[in-house]
């Protein structure tokens, strides 16, 4: 039987020279490999209370539209800034050169809701611990994080466990 890892392509040289990317569409294009990955991503929370289930841009939203369904709870995604059309909230957040920025929407979240925050890749963790500051400003209890892939070396699971957030990933890919 093969594990997630072995669905996850890597391709060289993209999407600079001297990247591997890790590359899940392969995963989800598989059945019975999306299927095991979203086993094994809600397995870690079983008996959590999960209200809601935030999906990172992009590839979260797909993993996170299939969790919540698992579930049978709502979806919410974290954006861009300029793709969500209704009323939103902001987090800047550093990039390896300059800055990004994420939005929520302001009524996405409810004070006291309980969320799963979920992403195909954890690298330096910018993005998820944007995220995490637009849902605890809106009130949201975060749960914790998961993730299908981990590139250890850059830090991103070490930076959200000293911020107090459990952490789960499938599997790790060293190098860049």
């Amino acid at each position: 039987m093969k594990t997630v890892k072995e669905y996850i392509r890597t391709i060289a040289d993209f999407p600079h020279e001297g990247i591997l990317f890790r590359d899940v569409t392969t995963l989800f294009a598989d059945p019975k490999g999306f299927r095991m990955a979203v086993d094994q991503m809600l397995t870690p929370w079983a008996g959590e209370q999960i209200d809601k289930v935030v999906g990172l841009e992009a590839r979260g939203f797909i993993l996170g539209g299939a969790i919540a369904h698992q579930l049978s709870k709502g979806f919410v995604p974290v954006r861009k800034k300029g793709k969500l059309p209704g009323a939103t909230i902001s987090q800047a957040y550093k990039l390896e050169y300059g800055e990004a920025i994420m939005e929520i929407h302001e009524d996405a979240i409810a004070p006291g809701e309980k969320v799963l925050i979920v992403d195909d890749l954890l690298a330096t963790g910018g993005t998820c611990r944007a995220g995490t500051q637009l849902i605890e400003r809106l009130g949201g209890e975060i749960v914790g994080c998961s993730f299908v892939v981990d590139l250890p070396e850059l830090g991103g699971r070490k930076l959200l466990e000293s911020l107090g957030l459990p952490v789960s990933v499938l599997c790790e890919f060293e190098g860049a």
